[in-house]
């Protein structure tokens, strides 16, 4: 496995761009219990994970 160093070869990589795409939410949890359980009070951003893939 190869060390990288990045101090020595800095100026070869260039500045990256991010683009984040805004989130329209449009829902809120009624219940404060379900948002607490979920970490969101938001529904649409309650994405369980299962291990490979996302519930829709």
């Amino acid at each position: 496995m190869q060390d990288y160093n990045f101090d020595e070869h800095f100026d070869r990589f260039p500045v990256a761009m991010a683009y984040v795409p805004w989130q329209h939410l449009s829902q809120i949890y009624e219940n404060l219990e379900t948002a607490y359980r979920t970490g969101t009070i938001f529904p649409e951003l309650d994405k369980p994970f299962v291990g490979r893939r996302v519930v829709r």
